[in-house]
């Protein structure tokens, strides 16, 4: 299993657990696991990580209609997006340094 695999593992179980417990430093917790996992995202994920960023932000709460399960399923999908909101910033940042630093010649 790749290191990549792995934080994004965490990651994922973090933002899970960090959905039902709350305390002072969740949301730093999920910020820094969210830049670790953004900057392991290949070139080729990018832009999917971009878009569902954007529809998990905007539509986490969708399932909050549903009796029992929606209140759970909303905290878990808030708790997820804002990893992947994270994990966008450093995408963001890595395609920047990416365009201003010249290529390396092989």
């Amino acid at each position: 299993m790749s290191i990549a695999k792995i934080v994004w593992a965490v990651s994922i179980l973090a933002a899970i657990v960090l959905a039902f417990v709350t305390f002072e430093y969740a949301g730093a917790i999920l910020a820094v696991l969210g830049l670790a996992s953004g900057y392991f995202v290949s070139a080729d994920h990018r832009r999917g990580l971009l878009v569902a960023t954007v529809f998990l932000l905007l539509g986490s709460e969708a399932l909050g209609a549903i009796p029992v399960l929606g209140e759970h399923l909303t905290a878990i999908l808030t708790s997820y997006s804002h990893l992947l909101a994270a994990a966008s910033v450093m995408v963001i940042v890595v395609v920047t340094v990416q365009r201003l630093l010249p290529a390396k010649a092989d």
